[in-house]
């Protein structure tokens, strides 16, 4: 969900981050890094949350207009000009899947299976359900955790070079790789420790949602 940023990066990143400041959030974040939160409970806050956020994220979605008849009268009003994606990366992203599908009914989704290597903490891809073209103009990756950030760099790279033209996500380690993708976030954490883990964090958000 976060990674920590060196001063010197903080400038740069600010006009592309958006950590959300709604009270909601806030509560919700604080009851799922609760080590005592039970799976169920914990699925239900990363609905919840991504919920949320994605609601923030969405914001600046391009519409076009739209002709339709209420039970009185023509109506003109609008529709969602391109096709949206959601990109979950697996497994921790599936849980935010269908809170974007309640927001976006008509996206797409696609999968894409990533996981780290813990001695050198880089992204190893094992999985890709990606199309031959590219299908969505604007893909919403979700992953509820960027800690080194590798997962979702190599994310967009899969995404840009697959042909999606807009990519919102979710710190200095996307930003650098990929100055044009703005960054939702519920928060920013202290600090990545010796092992790449985020602290003070939630744990494995995968780990903790099915409770493996």
């Amino acid at each position: 969900m976060t990674r920590e940023v060196a001063p010197k990066d903080a400038v740069a990143i600010s006009a592309r981050l958006h950590v959300s400041p709604h009270p909601l959030v806030r509560e919700k974040l604080t009851r799922l890094r609760d080590e005592r939160t039970p799976p169920t409970e914990f699925r239900h806050l990363v609905n919840q949350i991504a919920t949320l956020v994605l609601y923030e994220a969405t914001a600046d979605l391009a519409l076009t207009d739209s002709e339709i008849r209420t039970p009185l009268a023509a109506y003109r009003g609008a529709k969602l000009k391109e096709t949206v994606g959601l990109v979950p990366v697996l497994r921790a992203g599936i849980g935010m899947v269908e809170a974007a599908l309640d927001l976006v009914p008509e996206a797409q989704v696609w999968h894409i299976g990533l996981f780290r290597d813990e001695r050198t903490l880089r992204p190893i891809e094992y999985y890709n359900k990606l199309p031959s073209e590219a299908t969505a103009q604007v893909c919403l990756v979700l992953d509820p955790m960027l800690a080194t950030g590798g997962s979702a760099t190599a994310t967009v790279d899969v995404l840009k070079r697959w042909g999606a033209k807009r990519i919102p996500e979710g710190v200095a380690t996307l930003s650098s790789a990929h100055p044009d993708v703005p960054i939702h976030i519920a928060a920013l954490d202290d600090h990545l420790n010796e092992k790449g883990y985020i602290v003070p964090g939630l744990g494995d958000a995968g780990d903790r949602q099915f409770g493996t």
